[in-house]
């Protein structure tokens, strides 16, 4: 078992390159299929979910060559396969597969998608949206069938605002006859970068990154080349980890008005916050007040970033409430904030966090976000060691987590048993 150990009580010091962002690459490159020639991905973070659609990709017919940050993918002898088992069952994102062989071939079988289990995820949205293009859906020993002899554009408007379902609609949509309109579309930035890359590939997209997008349909989409943007995630959690050791670090490579609303709050606890073009610096205190955080959909508060936060509130005097208006359960890191000494306690979507100080424990992370709050919880700790298993969630959203932190002064390691 691989263990990652963590000697807190050092304030982080220096500067992190941040990665392109995770949630934008496991939508890039099934959008990748739709073309007809080859497709460069530059920017890639390496992670174990970009490492398991390779194979998916590989699966399917696609030739692959992945090179650290740059993935070059040759669709043009790709085939309909139906894909029950296996490595679809591994990763969340392996839906975006509906969208782009629905696209591509009129037709897709998946598998229901795995990865982290927080809380139950339907993707009965994504299904409204195949069905209202004209595809007929059915589930049949646990794999989605769907199937449509002509897809057509069709106003879709979506009862609950989901990225997962604007993007594979986006995807489907892109190759269907007529035009398409999303309505209560999602509005992160990660859709925006599917969009550009759509567009690029020769689509007609307008209007991602607002709650109302219109596809008009093509016939055949092409090859090119597109970098990926920087993960606002993984740079909202170093921004955090920063904050809770009272360091001193500059995130580069970012957005920062995808940054807008964790700055906020960080401004509110009292950190100071300097703010470049495709950097931002970070400056901690010894001491926090409490504060209110309520997560929601962009431009809200990430819920993504829901989790670290949780870590660091633990450091500030007084009590804050954290509210998840996204995610009702998504508060597994919580038991073992716990262990380490933390006062938490969760009520229905909220959890109200007494600060005060964390004590070396052992420690599992339960999935991908929870694993980093575990990580910045045991960099606050002033003695001892804290023992993290559950490493492989961390390593779907984290690349180089180990280097970065010790580049930055922390006393990080893996350890396997």
């Amino acid at each position: 078992m691989e263990k990652l150990m963590v000697t807190g009580g050092r304030p982080l010091r220096g500067t992190v390159q941040i990665s392109g962002a995770k949630n934008s690459a496991i939508a890039l490159i099934p959008a990748a299929l739709l073309s007809e020639t080859t497709i460069r991905l530059d920017n890639l973070p390496v992670l174990s979910d970009v490492a398991i659609y390779s194979d998916l990709l590989q699966e399917l017919g696609a030739t692959v060559q992945w090179n650290q940050d740059q993935m070059i993918i040759d669709p043009s002898q790709l085939r309909s396969k139906p894909m029950p088992n296996g490595n679809v069952k591994k990763l969340r994102a392996s839906y975006y597969l509906m969208g782009a062989l629905l696209g591509r071939f009129g037709e897709a079988t998946i598998g229901m998608p795995g990865g982290c289990n927080f809380e139950p995820r339907p993707i009965d949205q994504h299904i409204k949206g195949f069905e209202a293009l004209g595809a007929r859906v059915s589930t049949e020993h646990g794999s989605l069938h769907i199937k449509a002899r002509q897809l057509v554009g069709a106003k879709i408007y979506l009862d609950v605002v989901s990225v997962g379902a604007t993007i594979n609609i986006m995807l489907a949509a892109s190759r269907a006859r007529g035009v398409t309109l999303i309505e209560n579309a999602a509005k992160e930035p990660e859709i925006i970068d599917v969009a550009t890359l759509l567009n690029a590939m020769g689509a007609n997209i307008k209007g991602a990154g607002t709650e109302s997008i219109r596809i008009e349909g093509v016939d055949a989409l092409h090859g090119c080349r597109h970098s990926i943007i920087p993960d606002r995630i993984q740079a909202g959690t170093y921004m955090i980890a920063a904050a809770a050791t009272h360091g001193d670090v500059v995130v580069d490579n970012v957005i920062p008005k995808h940054l807008e609303a964790i700055t906020a709050k960080l401004q509110e606890l009292g950190v100071t916050i300097h703010e470049m073009d495709e950097s931002i610096r970070v400056i901690g205190r010894p001491d926090y007040q409490s504060v209110d955080v309520k997560a929601l959909v962009y431009p809200g508060f990430a819920t993504d970033l829901q989790s670290p936060m949780c870590s660091l509130l633990t450091q500030t005097t007084g009590t804050s409430i954290l509210t998840d208006y996204v995610y009702s359960n998504r508060f597994k890191h919580v038991p073992e904030l716990l262990r380490m000494g933390a006062k938490i306690k969760v009520e229905g979507r909220s959890a109200v966090i007494e600060g005060g100080t964390l004590a070396a424990a052992k420690v599992k992370a339960t999935d991908l976000r929870a694993g980093a709050a575990l990580v910045i919880a045991g960099l606050t700790v002033q003695s001892g060691v804290t023992e993290i298993t559950g490493v492989e969630y961390i390593d779907r959203g984290y690349d180089h987590l180990v280097s970065n932190l010790s580049a930055l002064g922390a006393e990080v390691w893996r350890k396997n048993d």
